[in-house]
């Protein structure tokens, strides 16, 4: 936002490459989570697809979950990508594309420690955006 509101273009300029270098940052920093986070147990790595929140729902309907291992790795590509502008993207659209990633990172992390709907419901109260807008961006 800041880099979007200078008004002229050099001063614009000079803060999108200030902010590369923490984008670079981020993205090493978050593959080396995502590989980290592999090595957990699969069963701890666990997380219920039932929108609320069940006691024992891993146990009882264990093919209603998906692996947070895996879904770290598709955060850590998808962040990768964004930060490389691999689809060539103009400065804005590239910032727009990596919040979305990361708040689609926050989603998971959210539903993993609480359910779907409370991640949704804080999405939708702390950035006001829902996880379906969220996905499409």
């Amino acid at each position: 936002l800041r880099a979007l509101g200078e008004k002229e273009e050099a001063r614009r300029d000079q803060i999108w490459q200030l902010l590369r270098t923490t984008e670079l940052q981020l993205a090493e920093q978050f593959q080396r989570f995502a590989a980290d986070f592999a090595k957990v147990e699969p069963q701890r790595a666990r997380v219920s697809r039932i929108p609320v929140a069940l006691p024992f729902a891993l146990q009882l309907f264990p093919a209603a979950s998906f692996d947070l291992r895996q879904a770290f790795a598709v955060h850590a590509q998808g962040i990768a990508r964004g930060v490389h502008n691999e689809r060539g993207l103009s400065q804005r659209d590239k910032a727009f594309t990596l919040t979305a990633e990361l708040l689609l990172m926050q989603h998971t992390c959210h539903w993993f420690c609480k359910s779907k709907a409370v991640a949704s419901a804080r999405m939708a109260a702390r950035h006001r955006t829902p996880h379906a807008q969220l996905v499409e961006s």
